[in-house]
């Protein structure tokens, strides 16, 4: 065996699924988007991009992985480029676009509106997902997410100006177009198939 199959053999992890607890292997490949985002991590953390930097970062998302329970990030194998960039860009301009309406609420003489804690079922089942959902929710300005129930794919998310029954709806609906969009560009196809239902 190569010295780099060495370095790829499998490790066991335990690893708690939404059924219970299951024994699985994990190898450094499926932990290669995990351990890259370390390394990258480490030189923003330093501002420095040398070789000394990478190796070190290297050396240190290893050990991270190695000593600490990360979960496995599963990916579902499929991305869309040109759905992705009209998710960011969806997202970009509902940013500028709830700056101006939350600076409007600030700066305004009126009475501070009524907020409310909205409870959101999701569709997904992936982890990643409902991360990138939940993420996308609160970087949105008047919105943010206080809880995730992953069991129950679930997030519950304060929103800024919902008084009456169809606010709460319309936050609702909103993050789950958001979900929508993101299982459009980088969800599972059976996923995908579900959600198109």
């Amino acid at each position: 065996m190569s010295a780099l199959g060495r370095v790829m053999k499998a490790k066991t992890l335990r690893v708690e699924s939404r059924g219970g607890s299951v024994r699985r292997t994990v190898t450094l490949l499926e932990q290669l988007p995990l351990l890259l985002a370390l390394v990258a991590l480490w030189m923003l953390l330093w501002g420095s991009f040398s070789v000394l930097t990478i190796l070190t970062g290297v050396v240190v998302a290893l050990g991270v992985t190695r000593a600490f329970y990360l979960p496995p990030v599963e990916l579902s194998g499929r991305f869309n480029l040109f759905w992705f960039l009209v998710f960011v860009g969806r997202v970009l301009g509902e940013m500028v676009v709830a700056s101006f309406q939350v600076a409007f609420i600030a700066l305004s003489r009126q009475p501070a509106p009524k907020n409310v804690v909205v409870r959101i079922d999701l569709r997904t089942r992936s982890d990643f997902i409902l991360t990138g959902t939940a993420i996308a929710a609160s970087i949105v300005p008047g919105s943010v997410v206080l809880e995730v129930d992953r069991v129950n794919a679930r997030l519950y998310v304060h929103t800024l100006g919902a008084s009456t029954p169809e606010e709460v709806e319309k936050a609702r609906h909103h993050v789950q177009s958001l979900e929508h969009d993101l299982l459009r560009a980088w969800g599972s196809r059976e996923e995908w198939a579900e959600a198109q239902r």
